[in-house]
């Protein structure tokens, strides 16, 4: 199956397939043997669950989701967090891997400071986060682009394919949050060669032929600079 034929735009309403086999996934409901769209977005049918890839709209926060985040605001008990969307986040004292002096708290995350963060807790307009998992903490250095969060996945691609091709050719560190908010490091040609690259993935989400047009795009075939896609 082509990269086109399992992402297909389509919308509310529309049948994505027929099928007693496949289950119904995000943004999909099962009518019988039909599953249908609710969701005007890209559809994934790579597998047996069907589920739509939205793309458009606000963040919206899911306990587990791995995000990048800035301090805003330190307090006694831990730090305020600018995450995107309409939630306020919070990361407490006690969800950090070590121990820290309270009166020390500006040392470790200072006003700000980027952090990859994992959300722990969803409240009614807030998000508690945690670092007590591998890969997290603070992002030294770089720069933090934002892109519409219902096109990360394709940012990140299958299996990391998109993501890793943009790092290896850029040369740069990338860390994709969830929420839409990305981190990129390295050289500044590397840098900004690997943003441009981004917000093509972004701007070209929905067109066939994706992969091909960003590896033309590293390969310096291509000088343009693209718009920044955030909805």
């Amino acid at each position: 199956m082509t990269e086109n034929q399992e992402r297909k735009l389509v919308i509310p309403g529309e049948v994505i397939i027929s099928d007693d086999d496949k289950l119904p996934g995000d943004f999909t409901i099962k009518q019988g043997k039909d599953i249908i769209a609710n969701r005007y977005g890209l559809v994934d049918t790579s597998s047996r669950v069907i589920k739509i890839i939205p793309v458009s709209g606000i963040f919206e926060a899911r306990r587990g989701n791995t995000v990048i985040v800035r301090v805003s605001d330190i307090n006694f008990s831990g730090w305020s967090m600018e995450i995107g969307g309409p939630y306020s986040a919070f990361l407490p004292l006690s969800e950090c891997p070590r121990f820290i002096n309270r009166n020390e708290l500006a040392e470790f995350g200072n006003i700000g400071d980027v952090f990859s963060a994992k959300i722990s807790n969803i409240k009614r307009d807030s998000v508690d986060l945690t670092l007590k998992f591998r890969g997290l903490g603070k992002l030294e250095g770089g720069r933090t682009i934002r892109i519409n969060p219902h096109k990360v996945p394709r940012v990140i691609g299958k299996e990391g394919s998109m993501i890793n091709l943009i790092k290896n050719s850029t040369q740069t560190e990338i860390n994709v949050g969830q929420n839409g908010y990305v981190w990129i490091k390295g050289s500044e040609e590397g840098e900004k060669k690997a943003e441009n690259a981004i917000k093509l993935v972004v701007q070209e989400a929905a067109f066939e032929g994706l992969t091909e047009k960003i590896e033309k795009f590293l390969g310096g075939k291509s000088k343009s600079v693209v718009k920044e896609d955030v909805e």
